[in-house]
């Protein structure tokens, strides 16, 4: 049976997993906090990266209950993500592969996220938000976003609003629109099967302060416009 380790580190949040056979058998993580408003730095968040993987490593093996010696292979987000953190994972992750005598996978951000949500829905050709399907064990692309990932503007967009990104921007932004009563159209473009989430985030940093200080929107009815276009 293959056990697999593996290292994440693309953006605020380190991680190392455990998988044997499809099952997961860890996954601790650690996630770089900011205070609201603010985003986290690329040299910042690697500075956190580095000071807790270790730690992170340890704490995935005593929970999976296994030892170096029955990891099978050692895989690591290869991008796209944070330049920085993404260096600063990828040399733990070879360095243990080294030192462990393993074989070392890099894997796409994209795919992996795919990939976790075929395992824990048994998906078997699937179409994502991305946009790809599977088919016949090749991906293919439908259409893709041509400025900025829409985690990128999710994450631009709870600064803005000063929404905390503990535990993470996307999940605050999504129980605060839940609240949300009053649909406010945001401007974005579509091209064909592309996307371009820039506009949203233009029309958010000029007019959010004047919206909400004037009572004409709250910040529960923005979430709850920006996750409804985003669909």
């Amino acid at each position: 049976m293959t056990i697999v380790l593996g290292f994440e580190g693309s953006a605020n949040k380190i991680g190392v997993g455990i998988i044997q056979d499809g099952k997961v058998l860890s996954n601790p993580r650690r996630t770089y906090i900011t205070p609201p408003g603010q985003g986290f730095l690329p040299s910042d968040t690697a500075r956190h990266h580095r000071s807790c993987i270790l730690d992170v490593l340890h704490e995935a093996l005593e929970l999976a209950q296994i030892q170096p010696k029955d990891i099978d292979c050692v895989a690591y987000t290869k991008g796209p993500g944070m330049g920085a953190p993404l260096v600063s994972v990828a040399i733990v992750a070879r360095t243990v592969a080294q030192l462990w005598n393993k074989p070392l996978l890099g894997v796409n951000h994209c795919i992996g996220h795919i990939e976790m949500g075929r395992l824990i829905t048994g998906a078997e050709n699937p179409t994502v938000l991305y946009v790809i399907a599977y088919s016949e064990r090749r991906y293919r692309i439908f259409g893709e976003t041509i400025d900025i990932a829409v985690g990128n503007c999710l994450d631009r967009f709870a600064r803005v609003l000063k929404i905390p990104n503990d535990p993470s921007p996307g999940y605050n932004i999504e129980q605060m629109a839940k609240k949300g009563k009053k649909f406010v159209e945001l401007p974005y473009t579509v091209k064909g099967m592309d996307v371009s989430f820039s506009g949203i985030l233009s029309y958010i940093e000029d007019m959010a302060h004047k919206m909400l200080s004037s009572g004409e929107s709250t910040p529960e009815d923005l979430c709850f416009s920006l996750q409804v276009q985003d669909r």
